[in-house]
């Protein structure tokens, strides 16, 4: 196990003149054995980030350190790290007994101690029946975990997943999920996982980076980002239905945004926020209600034992107060006042 250390990171693309900003003075620090979620939209540094630590990309300025040790100018291989791609990359003509071995024997290990290796971590990942098997036998949740057998037989400092669950339909997705929480339990590696799926990144994550346009907008717990969200972009990005962001509801303050949830609105007779009903989503155990407050846009969850309201219908709610949030309208940065 190995800590990361992130020391104001800043990558540039450089065209001839033109400079191209992707990270922006990153500063966070990653301890041993933690497994972290980078999450954010598509285009917002996450995979540049991982393919720096890495040694894939170059570091503009600024120092990354991995167990206390600078790793700005060394090569892939001189950093102890295994790398989990979202296209598996197994070499087709092999066993899978022989691409989790490749490496292995690439560094001239003996012949018994890859054996020990690739068979231990067979048997963490329930692949020891598929061993002779090539890739194309094999599902895509069945080649993702020999993508991973390849990378724990290595035994690494840390470990790093770049989207490896994008290619996976949705029920394969939350399986592998639980298999590399069940991983990171018994293994205990510093892990660096990037997604853009919010789902991930809070089942998985120990604490997650959420970032965006280049910059961390904030790092913690995922019940410390969901519950005081450092900014309106946290606050939108992280929960599904996003938090509701409102400019002129009850009780906001000029130049305020106040925030809340769609779960932290109650359905009331007769009292709070009169809303206008546009639509309903019938989601079995719950509906998510959309509706208009002064003509802002609003949405709200309710559960299947209360009666569903009809298209047109005047919705009265009101929020929990403790549950309420305030950001500033021009920075979009958390308030203080914020009660949540």
């Amino acid at each position: 196990m190995a800590a990361l250390s992130f020391r104001n990171v800043v990558k540039h693309y450089v065209s001839g003149k033109k400079i191209t900003p992707v990270i922006h003075g990153l500063n966070a620090e990653v301890n041993a054995g933690e497994f972290i979620v980078i999450v954010g939209p598509s285009g917002c540094g996450k995979s540049t980030l991982l393919r720096m630590v890495a040694g894939l990309e170059t570091i503009t300025s600024g120092e990354m350190a991995i167990a206390d040790r600078v790793v700005n100018t060394l090569e892939p291989a001189e950093r102890d790290i295994a790398m989990v791609f979202q296209n598996y990359a197994l070499y087709p003509h092999m066993s899978v007994f022989d691409n989790m071995a490749y490496g292995l024997k690439i560094k001239k290990m003996p012949p018994a101690e890859i054996q020990a290796r690739v068979e231990k971590a067979a048997g963490i990942l329930e692949l020891g029946h598929l061993l002779q098997r090539k890739p194309r036998e094999l599902s895509g949740g069945q080649r993702q975990r020999v993508a991973m057998g390849r990378a724990i037989v290595r035994q690494p400092k840390v470990f790093l997943f770049d989207e490896p669950l994008s290619n996976l339909d949705a029920k394969l997705r939350a399986q592998t999920r639980l298999e590399i929480q069940k991983l990171h339990r018994e293994l205990g590696i510093t892990s660096l996982f990037v997604t853009h799926d919010q789902v991930e990144a809070m089942t998985l994550a120990q604490r997650m980076m959420v970032m965006n346009a280049g910059k961390m907008e904030q790092f913690g717990t995922p019940e410390e980002v969901y519950a005081r969200p450092a900014s309106t972009f946290v606050a939108s990005f992280i929960g599904s239905p996003p938090m509701n962001l409102l400019r002129t509801a009850p009780g906001h303050r000029e130049g305020e945004l106040l925030g809340i949830r769609p779960e932290h609105l109650d359905v009331t007779a007769g009292q709070g926020w009169a809303t206008t009903v546009e639509t309903v989503e019938l989601l079995g155990a719950e509906r998510l209600v959309y509706a208009r407050l002064n003509g802002e846009a609003l949405i709200v969850r309710i559960d299947e034992s209360q009666p569903a309201p009809a298209v047109g219908d005047t919705l009265h709610l009101t929020p929990r107060p403790d549950r309420l949030h305030r950001f500033d309208a021009q920075t979009g940065l958390r308030l203080a006042s914020g009660a949540a």
